[in-house]
């Protein structure tokens, strides 16, 4: 009995040290409490499948107050943005290839005389690379059509309308673009490359100069005639061969296993990804930077991980999410990064489509630089 008693003593008292230290480190304590109200914030205010805000595009070739009302009337749902109106048909395509549209919808000249006499045809076309937006899309403004009266009044509709109306006098000719057969499938994996590189990007760049100090020669290296700028390059560079190696892997993974494979090429892919990669490292380098022990670093770097992959849209749509949440995802690389990876991956968008997210990309970046600097500069005095 005294050996077990002196064991279970013994466990108590390291139980004991362990409580004490822990008491006091109080950057532990606030990640551990702070972890649970971000994710309930996130999972009970952010994330939502109600489209919002939405932009489409619209070619109204018969310019009639039938054709009026039905716009109207999709406006007054209140998911949609004022939509754009295009002079071709072929202008409207280009905004659904270029993501700044998720519908075009389509009115043909003879619209009005043809509601008079019988069922005129609206063509609809969908950005299908987002199956969950796009349905639900569809099926609001077939909902608006099976509604609609050729009344000069338009009856006023409250509450949400129904997913699958019945046959109204407007038929609606849904065409899903990008994504035919509506494989969810599809819109994770054209981001899956993405979620990879931000967990190991962040991974093992927020331990590289915390690690330095723990271990003593960072010190060491500060006192080499060598800029903080320079530091850092030169930390980051190795990292981007690891990245490329991941999504050269990740990139024939769903290709041969899922028939994934990027439509605007492997090049466009690989040029697009480099501002990504070094945006994601810097991040990591920047909590490196504040973290006062390798414990901290980890916690810290929790807190960009789970928000990236909530907030970017790579598991949810972001266009569904509410102002100034939205806006805050735009502060992730992966938000612009997964914008990139769709319209190269589904869209088959070349170098030039993409020049936006990665300007954006760029920003961050550089913005980065100046934040790791600065924070280095009182170290290095």
């Amino acid at each position: 009995m005294s050996a077990l008693r002196r064991f279970w003593s013994n466990v108590l008292a390291v139980a004991y040290r362990e409580t004490i230290v822990l008491r006091h480190d109080q950057a532990f304590i606030g990640a551990v409490l702070a972890q649970p109200v971000m994710m309930l914030l996130l999972f009970g205010y952010v994330l939502s499948n109600e489209p919002a805000n939405v932009d489409w595009a619209l070619l109204d070739w018969s310019r009639s107050d039938a054709s009026r009302r039905l716009v109207a009337d999709i406006q007054a749902t209140g998911y949609f943005r004022p939509p754009r109106t295009v002079a071709s048909y072929e202008t409207g395509r280009a905004l659904l290839r270029g993501g700044h549209a998720l519908a075009f919808v389509v009115i043909p000249d003879r619209f009005a005389a043809q509601l008079e006499r019988g069922r005129p045809r609206v063509q609809l076309l969908l950005d299908g690379s987002d199956p969950l937006s796009a349905a639900r899309v569809g099926g609001y403004i077939v909902e608006v059509a099976a509604s609609f009266t050729p009344r000069d009044q338009a009856l006023a509709r409250r509450g949400p309308p129904r997913l699958a109306p019945p046959p109204g006098p407007i038929d609606v000719r849904q065409r899903f673009r990008f994504n035919s057969t509506l494989r969810d499938r599809d819109f994770f994996l054209a981001a899956l490359a993405g979620m990879l590189l931000t967990n190991v990007c962040l991974s093992v760049t927020a331990l590289g100069l915390v690690g330095e100090r723990e271990s003593g020669t960072f010190e060491q290296m500060l006192a080499q005639p060598i800029s903080s700028l320079e530091i850092v390059l030169g930390k980051l560079l190795p990292y981007v061969g690891v990245a490329y190696v991941i999504l050269l892997v990740s990139t024939l993974a769903t290709g041969l296993l899922f028939d994934v494979w990027p439509r605007g090429g492997i090049p466009t892919l690989a040029i697009a990804t480099l501002p990504f990669v070094l945006a994601s490292l810097g991040i990591g380098v920047f909590v490196s930077a504040l973290a006062r022990s390798s414990a901290q670093g980890v916690f810290i770097s929790v807190f960009f991980i789970m928000p990236s992959f909530v907030l970017s849209g790579s598991m949810f749509p972001y266009q569904l999410m509410p102002h100034g949440v939205r806006e805050l995802g735009g502060l992730f690389p992966l938000r612009w990064y997964q914008i990139a990876l769709r319209r190269i991956i589904e869209r088959g968008a070349g170098l030039s489509d993409v020049l936006g997210p990665m300007a954006a990309l760029v920003a961050l970046f550089v913005l980065l630089l100046a934040l790791i600097r600065w924070r280095m500069s009182p170290r290095l005095g």
